[in-house]
């Protein structure tokens, strides 16, 4: 009777978007309103002068989405998003498939954070790429610009050494500032978002400052030393941080495997598992521990950044 609902339930899905004519690209554009509601006038004056921050959701969201963007494979987000719904779909329905109510809300988020794990990884080859050449690029336009005491011709000064993607993202300050809006500080702001790296954001904060005080320049080249030696740290410590999560997916593995572990050897531990309430309560509290841990696992094993 169970696979009856499942099949009820799957053609009631098909018609809903049959009829609501929904595509990935709809999905998308619902699910950034949903994460971004819209802003009020007073939101965005505050935003533009710094005062109010978006929410984490959003913002990584839209790394994501941006980095995506950059490295010329935009279509994945919207292929993410609709993916992630689809998979927390399937999450419930293999909950309910096994009988165990409990696993729904565990296998609805573990199917649903998939696409974006996929797309955090794109992004981490993205991010590895931008930090080697931002070392270049910050030392360049430091150089450049405590000869030129303008930060807009050396950074003009700088583009044309420069390698995608960091090229692009110091082209578009450049764009801004002299085709868009005369406001620096504003493009300065706008250049600290384009990059996650507490090394670049102290350099633009400071590079804020400077435009009231010119003598905080000297300060610049520190930075640029800081990140030369957050690159030598993570290429110590880099073998450490790989077998930390080697053995945490071992150790996750060995959970999981316990489960067809018990079918061999034990038949009532299994059913006791499978087919009772403290069972299934087991099951859930064990599926979140993964989920938790997890995410805390790739949190403290990210590589050593820069911090203020």
């Amino acid at each position: 009777m169970t696979y009856v609902y499942l099949i009820c339930f799957l053609l009631s899905v098909i018609a809903v978007i049959c009829l609501l004519g929904l595509t990935p690209e709809g999905i998308t554009t619902d699910l950034m309103k949903f994460v971004s509601p819209k802003q009020t006038l007073r939101d965005k004056v505050l935003a533009q002068k710094g005062r109010k921050k978006s929410r984490k959701l959003t913002v990584e969201l839209n790394r994501i989405r941006d980095a995506l963007i950059t490295t010329g494979k935009g279509g994945q987000f919207t292929i993410a998003c609709a993916s992630s719904l689809l998979l927390m779909l399937i999450g419930c329905i293999v909950a309910i498939a096994i009988g165990n109510a409990f696993l729904i809300p565990v296998l609805a988020i573990a199917f649903a954070l998939i696409p974006f794990a996929y797309a955090k990884r794109t992004i981490s080859y993205y991010n590895n790429h931008i930090q080697q050449d931002l070392e270049n690029a910050l030392s360049l336009t430091t150089t450049a610009y405590l000869r030129t005491d303008d930060i807009i011709t050396a950074v003009r000064e700088t583009v044309p050494n420069l390698r995608p993607p960091i090229r692009e993202i110091f082209a578009d300050f450049v764009a801004e500032s002299t085709m868009i809006s005369s406001n620096t500080k504003q493009a300065l702001r706008h250049l600290k978002e384009r990059v996650k790296n507490s090394a670049f954001e102290r350099w633009c904060d400071t590079l804020i400052m400077c435009q009231d005080d010119r003598t905080l320049k000297k300060s610049l080249m520190s930075t640029v030393e800081a990140l030369s030696d957050v690159r030598q740290a993570n290429a110590e410590v880099k073998v450490v941080l790989n077998a930390a999560r080697t053995e945490y997916f071992m150790m996750a593995g060995l959970v999981l495997v316990n489960i067809p572990l018990l079918y061999a050897l034990n038949q009532d531990w299994y059913n006791a598992l499978m087919h009772t309430v403290a069972g299934k309560l087991v099951l859930a509290v064990c599926g979140f521990a993964i989920i938790i841990t997890g995410l805390l696992m790739f949190r403290y094993t990210k590589p050593i950044e820069y911090r203020k």
